[in-house]
């Protein structure tokens, strides 16, 4: 029996916010090197407390990125198909590669992820999407102070996800070089 059946549309700043997280990341990694596991079995195998793989788990899960199933009294964890993802299949499978492939698996998810954790950074990608612009344009669209622009954008160059001119000072948005920042910049622009 599947413990919640209804199909999910997570915001992309609330599922950045999940994925920042080195507990849950440490609770898929497992998932990922053996599935379904229960929440006893990850919280032996991660040395965590009960509590604390549950609500990881249930943060996952609640974003999408987990499927869970209830086996007798016990709640089994699982990393969905492709199919159970739909909108989010694209993200699933970019986050399963980097934790496969990079050297730095956590700490590449946690960078990338915080690119988008915020609801008016969404907003600023989404701009610069339409054209290139410069922080004055910006600000009235968004509406926001001048120290909070500036950190939204400090954040998005930081992280990969828009470049700014030499010579004009305007901001756009370009594709990122790794799988999962395309991902999550394509849900921004979902």
């Amino acid at each position: 029996m599947e413990v919640n059946p209804q199909p999910l549309r997570p915001t992309l700043w609330r599922t950045a916010r999940v994925l920042a997280n080195v507990t849950r990341l440490r609770l898929f990694a497992e998932l990922l090197r053996q599935q379904p596991q229960t929440v006893l079995q990850l919280g032996e195998s991660l040395a965590l407390t009960q509590p604390v793989a549950s609500q990881g788990l249930r943060g996952l899960e609640a974003r999408g990125l987990l499927k869970a199933r209830r086996v007798r009294r016990y709640v089994e964890y699982r990393i969905p198909n492709t199919e159970e993802a739909g909108a989010l299949a694209e993200l699933v499978d970019a986050f399963l590669k980097t934790l496969q492939n990079d050297a730095r698996p956590i700490e590449k998810i946690i960078e990338l992820a915080t690119g988008f954790t915020h609801p008016t950074r969404i907003e600023v990608y989404r701009c610069l999407h339409t054209e290139p612009l410069s922080p004055a344009q910006l600000r009235p669209r968004l509406g926001i102070s001048w120290p909070a622009l500036s950190r939204h954008l400090i954040k998005l160059l930081r992280r990969g996800y828009v470049v700014v001119g030499e010579s004009d000072g305007r901001y756009t948005i370009k594709p990122h070089p790794h799988s999962l920042g395309r991902a999550l910049a394509g849900l921004a622009l979902a």
